[in-house]
């Protein structure tokens, strides 16, 4: 009998420590308010080989959101605005198991396919690497945006469902003007439920 409990303990252990995974995953950051900044930048999410490449978006799809990043990027170049690419890469424990489990395993840090695709490679002056779906997470793109005087953001890549929402939401929390460019994005399901939240909270989705 004893052994049963012990046995019972270690799973509920487990499931709390996935399930905190799980939360960790999808948290979205508040940050300290950021105070008035003139610039403008463009964060390029999650246009990663193994997303990119081997993600639920049809060919289709992403040849029509291929074109409207590069738009976005050659825009943002000939204004001097800073293009930043965010990476992610799973490399806390128990999102790491999370993403063993549910996600095929991509994205873990260390494993193939975390670079950036060819299309993007060479566009980005600046790469962060993100742990969750909030680029904001770890305070890195805080610090960035700070010293580039950054006040104004754009956000394209994917999923629009997942990372740019929760980033876009994750800035709005921190006073950041935030543009979803939608055609310059992909999803893999339905938007309704993210463009109703990034509405409410004053994300513009164009």
């Amino acid at each position: 009998m004893t052994l049963v409990y012990i046995a019972g303990a270690l799973i509920l252990v487990l499931m709390l420590w996935l399930g905190n995974g799980i939360r960790r995953i999808g948290a979205i950051s508040k940050g300290a308010p950021i105070k008035a900044r003139p610039n403008e930048a463009l964060l390029l999410i999650d246009l990663q080989t193994v997303f990119w490449n081997h993600g639920p978006y049809a060919e289709a799809e992403k040849t029509t959101a291929s074109a409207a990043i590069l738009a976005e990027t050659e825009a943002a170049q000939s204004q001097g605005h800073p293009i930043i690419a965010i990476r992610q890469e799973w490399s806390i424990p128990s999102t790491k198991a999370v993403a063993k489990l549910s996600m095929k395993g991509q994205a873990i840090a260390g494993t193939d396919g975390t670079e950036l695709a060819p299309p993007f490679t060479s566009l980005p002056q600046h790469e962060i690497v993100k742990r969750v779906q909030d680029a904001f997470e770890t305070g890195e793109l805080d610090a960035l945006l700070g010293r580039l005087n950054v006040g104004k953001l754009r956000l394209v890549g994917l999923d629009f469902n997942y990372c740019i929402q929760k980033t876009a939401l994750a800035a709005r929390n921190r006073g950041y003007e935030v543009t979803v460019v939608t055609p310059a994005t992909l999803a893999s399901t339905s938007t309704e439920s993210a463009r109703q939240k990034m509405s409410a909270a004053g994300v513009i989705l164009s």
